[in-house]
């Protein structure tokens, strides 16, 4: 007879006696016909508003998780919007910067804020917890991720369906554009899961530091984007720190390495490919409703290959079979399917609110912060040299995000 509860514990939780088999103004001449005062006063308010534009911000791959969808005017004078990677990618408005310096909330809008901060470390933290739990006794990542990609489309669909966000209005050919990002995502996320599925979280997320590096190599590849110096010099500690946290890895494997591995190259590549994409505009087309429309596109993609591949395994008789505990592992895969959702959600809302540059150090934190708790859940074996590595690595990923934003001093014109 089936057990009825188990302890929330780091150990398998949901074995019984036995294992499963083999987842972003000048002034006007109109102010010189103003009287003096008025001129004065106009002038005066035009240099403060120039003073108050944001800067256009350069591309940052620590927050990118989506492109952003910008409008711009074709030649026959039709409005079309770009699918383009840039370091707002996540953003619903484009005034996150000035948001962030405004200052009309006050301490409701600072308690807001940080309240999103929190949410956002703490689903990030419960989804990585109750997906290794899952991964750790359930070895299918396809059926996982797959999982993960339906509770999100049920979700998406309810908030349209409940008028809690607006349904967009899409076309063929829009879909056509957004198709490859979809691809990619549902790759990333699925060699994430693997994995997660071979090593621990701590080393897994160690591995996903190098994000920085794949996309700076990409964008000069394929982009002809080339660094900066000092690009090039914060990329060295991530490196070398993800390379002695490696050689000194408990749980390493091969398997394990090279799927984290993976998922930097192809979230990386999702974002240069988002740069080259264009489509008709038929109606807004936010970024929250991006994301939500490749999570659906990402279900439909992976789910025929999950049925080639591993089957339907998720039936209460095959895991009862495998010596698994039914209920626990249904409980703890729905929590980590909605905290998958839910972070990536709040992440759009935050950078609603605040500058890349934030949400790139919040980013980093984060990571910091997940490897801390997983660490300290799971009593992973940490030793010295490993912890070295790791911190070098997060260092350098925040020394990256700074540095992103120093750019180079334009060559003087031959006379």
């Amino acid at each position: 007879m089936q057990s009825g509860t188990l302890a929330f514990s780091p150990c398998h939780p949901f074995l019984r006696s036995r294992n499963i088999p083999r987842g972003l103004t000048s002034l006007t001449h109109h102010s010189n016909n103003l009287p003096l005062p008025t001129r004065r006063l106009d002038l005066r308010a035009r240099h403060e508003q120039h003073d108050h534009l944001p800067s256009k911000p350069a591309f940052d791959p620590l927050v990118s998780t989506f492109p952003a969808v910008s409008p711009v005017v074709c030649k026959n004078g039709r409005k079309d919007f770009t699918v383009k990677a840039s370091s707002v990618p996540e953003s619903v408005g484009g005034d996150s910067a000035s948001a962030e310096k405004g200052g009309s909330g006050g301490i409701a809008q600072t308690l807001v804020l940080g309240s999103l901060f929190g949410l956002w470390y703490l689903f990030n933290i419960y989804f990585n917890i109750y997906n290794k739990q899952v991964l750790k006794v359930y070895h299918f990542p396809i059926t996982v991720t797959t999982l993960q990609f339906s509770v999100g489309s049920v979700i998406v669909l309810f908030m349209w369906a409940t008028g809690l966000y607006k349904k967009p209005k899409i076309s063929g050919s829009q879909l056509l554009a957004i198709l490859p990002l979809a691809v990619v995502h549902t790759m990333g996320n699925l060699f994430t899961n693997m994995s997660l599925g071979k090593v621990a979280v701590s080393f897994t997320h160690t591995i996903k530091a190098m994000e920085p590096f794949f996309s700076v190599l990409l964008s000069a590849m394929f982009l002809g984007e080339f660094p900066t110096v000092w690009v090039v010099a914060s990329l060295l500690p991530i490196v070398g720190g993800v390379a002695l946290a490696s050689m000194t890895e408990a749980s390493f494997n091969w398997a394990g390495f090279w799927s984290a591995m993976a998922s930097n190259v192809t979230f990386q590549s999702r974002n240069v490919l988002s740069k080259k994409f264009m489509v008709k505009k038929e109606d807004s087309l936010d970024n929250i409703n991006l994301f939500s429309i490749i999570t659906i596109m990402s279900f439909f993609l992976l789910a025929p290959v999950t049925i080639f591949t591993e089957g339907i395994k998720f039936t209460p008789a095959y895991l009862q079979s495998a010596g698994l505990n039914v209920r626990e592992l249904c409980t703890r895969s729905l929590l980590a399917c909605i905290c998958f959702h839910a972070y990536q959600q709040v992440s759009y809302m935050i950078l609603a609110r605040v500058s890349p540059v934030t949400h790139s150090v919040g980013n980093c934190v984060k990571r910091v912060v997940v490897i801390v708790t997983s660490v300290l859940f799971f009593r992973t074996p940490v030793s010295p040299i490993n912890s070295l590595g790791t911190g070098v690595a997060l260092a350098g990923v925040f020394l990256y995000s700074r540095v992103k934003r120093i750019k180079p001093k334009p060559e003087a014109k031959a006379a």
